[in-house]
């Protein structure tokens, strides 16, 4: 375990609700990034959840809400979830890192991606979230959130859809796509159309899963 890590870990209650872990995780310091960020937003979603989404971090509007997915990417991933035929409320939705990551352009904040060791420091709470809520399946969501999980040399275009036993502290399956915001950087309209496809086919795979 890493220094990072074990900052994080000393804040984790052990056996820690959903509740205890979300309230501990607004005083971790493992990484530098609380500094700059509103809050940390843990996540969202039962915590019986049999579906387990993790994607980045937040954006600047989660940030300053405390709830993960409210932006454009929130709306697409609701839309991708009802054509899948599966109910958001019934899906917990967290990201791999819990403070949002950021640099200036103007007066607008924009998104600046989490590097290793900031990624690394965030994994003792993503660890407690799975061992909170035990779910059947976690979907990976972009390459942040691959790495967390999978490690670096996992590739979301080669093998998004699959599905493998995770290497996490609950036996569950794993199983990787695009995160949505890539959806909406596609540049054109048929470009779109064709990456919402794909998210959407994969997350038919995952509602097959779970019948």
């Amino acid at each position: 375990m890493s220094q990072f890590e074990s900052l994080a870990t000393a804040l984790i209650p052990p056996r820690a609700s959903l509740k205890l872990l979300a309230k501990a995780v607004q005083d971790c310091r493992a990484c530098d990034l609380w500094k700059n960020a509103t809050q940390a937003v843990f996540g969202e979603g039962p915590d019986t959840a049999a579906v387990m989404m993790v994607a980045e971090q937040p954006g600047d509007k989660e940030d300053l809400a405390g709830k993960p997915f409210v932006g454009p990417s929130g709306k697409l991933l609701d839309k991708a979830l009802l054509e899948a035929g599966i109910d958001r409320a019934s899906v917990y939705i967290t990201g791999a890192v819990k403070h949002f990551k950021w640099e200036a352009r103007g007066k607008v904040r924009i998104h600046k991606k989490p590097n290793g060791k900031e990624v690394a420091a965030c994994r003792p709470w993503l660890d407690a979230q799975i061992i909170a809520i035990r779910p059947k399946v976690i979907v990976l969501m972009g390459a942040t959130a691959v790495q967390a999980l999978l490690g670096k040399t996992f590739r979301v275009t080669q093998h998004h859809g699959e599905f493998f036993d995770a290497p996490t502290p609950h036996p569950h399956e794993v199983t990787a796509t695009v995160h949505p915001s890539s959806i909406l950087r596609a540049p054109d309209e048929e470009s779109r159309r064709r990456e919402m496809e794909r998210f959407v086919e994969d997350l038919r795979l995952v509602a097959e899963r779970l019948k």
